[in-house]
């Protein structure tokens, strides 16, 4: 399982001309699975992102949670984190776990999410438009 994590001011997510997600402030989190995930994993990198300390405080060092700054997260579905480009220019993605399995996990996962904190999402599997301000900028790579 990979999280992209991105500090974020105001997020969208548009499908078909549509909001299917949208924040003020908070993180935007592109999320991937591969095969051997399990609640355990979501469970694991759950905790790890609401406690990951990379909003300011009042000296300005990263120093404050999601929990302590508030906000939102965008959850958005992304498979493309499993991009193997080792034998050539195209992409593949044979490591990236399949849609049937991964609906389920990225299902659960913004389940366990929801429970801390409130959790806007884009529709798995669709061709979607982010539109996001990077605040810092600020990205890091949770895995497990």
């Amino acid at each position: 399982m990979k999280i992209l994590v991105q500090r974020s001011g105001k997020a969208i997510c548009e499908v078909d001309g549509k909001i299917t997600g949208k924040i003020d402030s908070g993180l935007v989190v592109l999320v991937g699975f591969t095969e051997g995930d399990d609640y355990s994993k979501i469970q694991y990198l759950v905790r790890k992102l609401i406690n990951l300390r990379i909003f300011p405080d009042e000296n300005q060092v990263m120093n404050r949670s999601i929990m302590d700054y508030g906000g939102a997260i965008l959850s958005i579905s992304q498979f493309t984190l499993y991009a193997d480009t080792t034998k050539g220019n195209r992409p593949s993605y044979i490591k990236a776990l399949g849609g049937a399995e991964a609906i389920k996990l990225y299902n659960l996962f913004n389940e366990e999410l929801s429970k801390y904190i409130h959790v806007e999402t884009g529709i798995f599997g669709a061709d979607m438009q982010i539109s996001l301000t990077n605040i810092g900028p600020t990205t890091i790579m949770l895995e497990k």
